[in-house]
């Protein structure tokens, strides 16, 4: 099995920055493709960002498009989110995920997820 922990999460004010990280152990594969979710209170939960296991094909969610960067470093099975210009609407827990075999495309559909993560709160304060 592959385990995810994600960390970063915390309070920020609007128009900050947020990084997120997401370690992978366990069964985790570098040929996984890696992505980010999230869900605000009283919403389902919703593709934000993904990235192909060699990092050269990212797909993100229109929403965050422009603001927030996916990144990898398989040397640490680690993903990263880079948030940017948040607003309060980005407030939400954010869960990693993992997709064997599948495309950063794949992910945003979340086809072939193997794995989530427990979540951080990041919460966008106006």
């Amino acid at each position: 099995q592959v385990q995810l922990v994600e960390s970063g999460g915390g309070l920020v004010q609007a128009g900050g920055s947020r990084r997120l990280s997401c370690a992978a152990s366990g069964r985790a594969r570098v040929t996984y493709a890696m992505g980010w979710f999230r869900q605000a209170p009283g919403k389902e939960r919703e593709f934000a960002a993904a990235i192909s296991w060699d990092g050269v094909s990212t797909n993100y969610a229109d929403s965050v498009k422009g603001r927030f960067t996916i990144s990898r470093d398989n040397a640490k099975n680690t993903v990263y989110l880079q948030m940017n210009s948040l607003k309060p609407e980005d407030t939400a827990v954010y869960y990693c995920a993992t997709a064997y075999g599948a495309t950063a495309q794949d992910m945003s559909m979340r086809r072939g997820i193997n794995a989530w993560g427990q979540g951080t709160q990041v919460t966008v304060s106006s």
